[in-house]
């Protein structure tokens, strides 16, 4: 049986959760506000309280640079994570782009690759799925389905958009179809080869292998199923004892079947309350102090401070250097003058000698 290996608890309900690509940080959703912690040391880095709405959906890009969220409120947002936790802890910071296209709630995300540069892919229950440019922020490509999308996902070369409807149908979207429109309808009728047929309940979530060619689908029927996308046929189907709400494809890592391999580095107890803001009595004696600086405790002077007292030491002296400068540039100036004169002088005495010369009468 597997054990249980560590068990945080939330400040509330959690209604969507996910890990950084490179494994730094954890964002989950708790009613309409998004949760940050650092995972190295369990701190609880940011707040963020944007949505006016229980949040549905969150999604990292792969260079863990941006992460979007998705609520019921029928709006994405974009956030740039660097931005995040350079803000104050008074301040909420302002999301990068904010997707209002909805009318209805968002039901799922998905970010290709590209980092910054990626395109983004959301869900409703107002029967569309959205394509959008993370960096600028633009609609990209708008798809009418005839029932309310539950999950949304892209292939790894992104020629394949692939939504899971309410009634349990998968529709495959052709990114690279043509005529380019923005606004589409899908046609369950004049499209039927592009339509897996099998789950009966709506599905909820959808997961693409790596070459491109397996698709991965959970439902509410309480079947995971794995199909073949170039013929539509279900390969496997995995039945569970309950409503599956989440099933995703992931490369196992190398010590996944050894029955030794656990984690080295435990989990940290993650914070409750922001960075900083906590009590000494919360905080207890696991924390290292470092100061700048000199060691002596009665030192008044903070690290500001001194930078500070440094960098007008560092003026001064440059105000010494251009007044010096400037007597220099005097001193030179007068001699270059004193030189012109001369040169002057001399260059008269030869054009008199010059004349002199030629207008001389012949003998």
């Amino acid at each position: 049986q597997d054990q249980l290996q560590q068990k945080i608890i939330c400040p509330g309900p959690v209604t969507c959760l996910t890990a950084s690509p490179n494994g730094l940080y954890i964002l989950a959703g708790v009613a309409e506000s998004i949760y940050l912690w650092e995972v190295s040391n369990g701190n609880l880095l940011a707040i963020l309280n944007r949505h006016y709405q229980d949040l549905t959906c969150l999604c990292f890009t792969d260079d863990s640079s941006h992460f979007l969220s998705g609520a019921k409120d029928c709006l994405a947002l974009v956030w740039n994570l660097y931005s995040v936790l350079q803000a104050e802890p008074s301040q909420i910071p302002d999301p990068r782009h904010v997707w209002s296209r909805h009318s209805l709630p968002i039901t799922d995300l998905c970010c290709g690759f590209g980092g910054p540069l990626a395109r983004a892919a959301t869900a409703s229950l107002d029967q569309t799925a959205k394509l959008w440019e993370i960096s600028s922020g633009e609609l990209l490509l708008s798809v009418l389905f005839d029932v309310g999308i539950m999950a949304v996902t892209l292939d790894l070369s992104e020629y394949h958009m692939f939504c899971g409807g309410m009634d349990g149908s998968i529709f495959q979207v052709d990114l690279c179809a043509w005529p380019v429109q923005r606004d589409r309808t899908f046609q369950t009728e004049q499209e039927n080869g592009k339509v897996f047929k099998g789950h009966r309940n709506q599905v909820t979530c959808l997961s693409v292998s790596t070459d491109g060619s397996l698709l991965l689908s959970g439902s509410h029927d309480e079947t995971v199923r794995l199909w073949d996308i170039q013929s539509k046929q279900c390969l496997k189907t995995m039945n569970h004892k309950g409503p599956v709400t989440n099933a995703f494809i992931v490369l196992a890592p190398a010590n996944m079947f050894n029955p030794d391999g656990k984690p080295s580095v435990p989990l940290p107890k993650f914070s409750k309350h922001l960075h900083g803001t906590e009590s000494n009595d919360e905080q207890g004696s696991e924390g290292v102090t470092l100061r700048l600086g000199l060691h002596q405790q009665e030192s008044g002077e903070s690290y500001l401070e001194k930078a500070e007292k440094m960098y007008s030491q560092m003026y001064s002296t440059r105000e010494k250097n251009l007044v010096g400068d400037q007597e220099h540039l005097t001193i030179q100036v007068s001699e270059l003058e004193e030189e012109v004169s001369t040169l002057r002088k001399i260059n008269k005495n030869l054009f008199d000698f010059s004349a002199r010369i030629i207008t001389k009468p012949a003998k």
